[in-house]
């Protein structure tokens, strides 16, 4: 439709990602009525911004390409990224086992990016960083007055991670408390804050990472042989550098790369 040049024209930016402009949303009132433009312009405003907030959530950010660079070439690395690429598409639990230092969060965040869930959250957390009390506020979330110093209802891991990735680093570490309510959620989708009645569901892909031999844990009763094989779906173990020597001068230069964008100065290795 063509638009009247007798009447008022109305025109507002519809804001994307990083305060940028995307486009305009533009409208005409039917009458000339100049007392109820400054009305309308705040209605159209309104709406621009509903409509601005549901295309930055249609967006997704740009998928950052496990490159070689980041992970070598060795025929070791190049079968787990194709791995990654296949596990990526669907919601499969994945289990990425591996000694301290092997890149097991670049793993994670990898195969979040490549997902349909690339548009939500990737909330990671350390398992072995709190004592089992904060342990299961931090993920499950608390209401107010659930102990000393809740003085307010706050949310978990959980709940951030709704319609994304959860990725729980050193799961190895945990609790049989932590174990079974991570059991129960993994079968279910159901939580409760600590301190609080009300079921909510969640709808979470678990990552999780262990430097620990777990079918020896579970041989020990030290880890849940139940919740050992819901984390175990889809297993990625990676190789330490020690096996996959002829991937260290790659991985070398892309560090000394790196550290060099962020201190602003061009560093080498001879």
């Amino acid at each position: 439709s063509l638009y009247d040049y007798d009447l008022p024209f109305i025109a507002v930016p519809l804001m994307g990602p990083n305060a940028r402009p995307i486009g305009v949303l533009a409208a005409q009132p039917m009458a000339r009525q100049e007392e109820r433009l400054p009305a309308c312009t705040r209605f159209l405003e309104t709406v621009a911004n509903l409509v601005a907030q549901t295309i930055r959530l249609m967006i997704l950010p740009a998928s950052p390409a496990l490159s070689s660079r980041q992970v070598g070439k060795s025929p070791a690395m190049r079968q787990i990224v194709e791995v990654i690429r296949q596990v990526s598409r669907w919601d499969t639990t994945v289990l990425v086992r591996g000694e301290s230092g092997t890149g097991k969060e670049l793993i994670a965040n990898a195969i979040h990016h490549h997902s349909p869930r690339a548009g939500a959250a990737f909330v990671k957390f350390n398992c072995a960083a709190l004592p089992d009390t904060l342990l299961e506020s931090e993920l499950f979330g608390h209401e107010k007055g659930a102990f000393t110093g809740a003085v307010r209802q706050r949310k978990g891991r959980f709940e951030l991670a709704d319609g994304g990735t959860l990725f729980l680093d050193e799961i190895g570490e945990s609790s049989a408390s932590f174990q079974a309510k991570l059991l129960r959620i993994l079968q279910e989708g159901e939580m409760e804050r600590v301190g609080g009645d009300e079921t909510l569901r969640v709808n979470v892909r678990i990552i999780a990472a262990t430097n620990r031999h777990l079918e020896e844990e579970v041989r020990l009763g030290h880890f849940r042989e139940d919740l050992y094989y819901r984390l175990n779906v889809m297993p990625i173990a990676l190789p330490p550098l020690r096996e996959r020597q002829e991937d260290i001068a790659e991985l070398a230069h892309f560090l000394v790369r790196k550290i060099g964008q962020h201190q602003g100065r061009t560093l080498r290795i001879s």
